[in-house]
């Protein structure tokens, strides 16, 4: 192969990383005078997301299933939708994290550059084709998230979000490598086009196989917020920066799905039929968990924390249904969701102001009348995050439960419009209270800039295109289901 495929099937993620590597040798250069802005490092940051999201439309045009590095690489239309999706969540996430600094009184440039290079890892997680390169992806994209969660090192509830991430996602990743590890001892590779072959061939399953799928399947689960592998999603939602959270909750959320997909189907598609009961008690628990939980939160981080984890439920019910309709139910969703929860993550990462003391539902209270516009977008990611039609979230959920009906997992399905409604009510509570009370004035609202203003009228710009002409994106969607299945 020409050497120049083998660095195009990476390209967004050399972008990516030169551009990091740029911003942390520039960032000593701001020391001097002392309490420089960095918001320039900010820019540069988000103009090498919009490189790299360029990069990946080149890939779209040439996406063929190609193979590089040793068949560890996969370049098809699956990788190329996660890329976009992840790459888009952390250029949203750039452009809401400028003012924030600011407000914060951070001033570290480093905190660009490592959103950048944990979107490399995630990248690397939905084009990697060998489980010890899916590990590094996994790790590259983990390290950097551990260290933002704790970006606020003089709050408490920051370190402590940062440890306990760290603490309990490094056991989930053991699980996983050590779910490597005995696959490899059943199968003699770690490839996963080879892993497939091999358990397609052999007429007989060992029983180590099974074990090294449920190891795997713990560490995933963790990286999805799927319950029961959830604890750690509210107190480490709560204890981060707010655009942090806006990013962990998407970007890593849908390339953890990348790579759930990839594994399942990729190498444990001869055996779905053993995986199946796994994904349905897991979407089940997380779907009915997750919302329940939110029901009970008067912190808006923590309300969302449990809202993602309903969501891990709702896509694991697409997941559920085997087919390509249900993988492209998944992206689709995945898209959706980046969507609209980047955007509600921006809204409470700007309105809690210096020291995120403006967390409570309570706070809220008169917003709509205070900051119409924070309020509106709020409200439509609300709206999206329920289901309300004319939004993303709408259409995610109908693809969704569609596919988990034509393969009759009707009872899933319920459980699932079930918690839809329970959702609803929680969801509801916040826009009842921004325009149905009267709020304290105490609570500053600090005008809207225009870096947070831009991240928020692309995040909502999103969630109602996807939900009025979602057409293109699944179409794009059902390939790259194909694409996954095909290799």
């Amino acid at each position: 192969m020409n050497a120049s495929i083998h660095y195009i099937t990476i390209l967004p993620e050399l972008i990516l990383s030169v551009v990091g590597i740029i911003i942390m040798l520039a960032d000593p250069f701001f020391d001097a005078p002392a309490g420089r802005s960095r918001k320039p490092l900010g820019w540069v940051a988000f103009f090498g997301t919009l490189a790299a999201l360029a990069s990946c439309f080149y890939q779209a045009a040439l996406s063929d299933g190609s193979y590089s590095f040793f068949h560890m690489i996969r370049m098809d239309a699956f990788s190329v939708f996660f890329h976009v999706v992840v790459i888009s969540v952390s250029a949203l996430a750039v452009l809401s994290s400028l003012d924030y600094l600011e407000t914060q009184g951070i001033k570290s440039g480093e905190y660009y550059a490592l959103i950048l290079f944990a979107t490399v890892g995630m990248g690397l997680l939905s084009s990697a084709m060998e489980l010890v390169m899916l590990f590094i992806a996994l790790e590259i994209s983990s390290i950097s998230t551990y260290i933002l969660a704790g970006y606020r090192r003089r709050f408490a509830a920051s370190s402590e979000s940062s440890l306990k991430y760290f603490l309990l996602g490094s056991f989930a990743t053991a699980f996983f490598l050590y779910g490597i590890a005995l696959i490899y001892g059943a199968t003699g590779t770690t490839n996963i086009s080879l892993i497939a072959q091999a358990l397609h061939v052999h007429g007989h399953v060992s029983a180590l196989v099974y074990l090294a799928l449920v190891l795997m399947f713990v560490g995933m689960g963790f990286k999805v917020a799927a319950a029961p592998f959830h604890v750690w999603t509210p107190d480490v939602y709560e204890g981060a920066p707010a655009p942090v959270v806006a990013l962990m909750s998407t970007g890593p959320k849908a390339a953890a799905f990348a790579l759930l997909l990839r594994v399942l189907f990729g190498a444990f598609g001869s055996i779905a039929a053993w995986w199946l009961p796994l994904i349905w008690i897991t979407a089940a628990l997380s779907m009915t968990i997750g919302n329940l939980g939110a029901l009970l939160q008067n912190n808006v981080k923590r309300m969302l924390a449990y809202s993602s984890i309903a969501h891990a439920g709702y896509i694991l019910v697409a997941v559920a249904a085997r087919r390509p309709e249900g993988i492209a139910a998944v992206l689709f969703y995945s898209a959706s969701y980046a969507a609209m929860n980047v955007g509600a993550f921006a809204v409470a990462s700007h309105f809690a102001s210096r020291g995120e003391k403006y967390v409570s539902i309570d706070d809220y209270a008169g917003l709509g009348r205070r900051s119409p516009v924070l309020a509106a977008t709020l409200t439509v990611f609300m709206l999206s995050l329920i289901g309300i039609p004319l939004t993303g979230g709408f259409f995610a959920k109908f693809y969704v439960f569609t596919s988990a009906l034509a393969s009759n997992l009707v009872w899933l399905t319920v459980i699932g419009l079930v918690n839809s409604a329970i959702a609803a009510y929680y969801y509801l509570r916040l826009i009842v209270v921004m325009y149905m009370k009267e709020g304290d004035d105490s609570v500053e609202i600090v005008p809207v800039p225009v870096a947070v203003a831009t991240s928020l009228l692309l995040a909502a710009g999103l969630t109602i295109y996807l939900g009025v002409a979602p057409g293109s994106v699944l179409a794009y969607a059902g390939r790259a289901a194909h694409d996954l299945l095909r290799f």
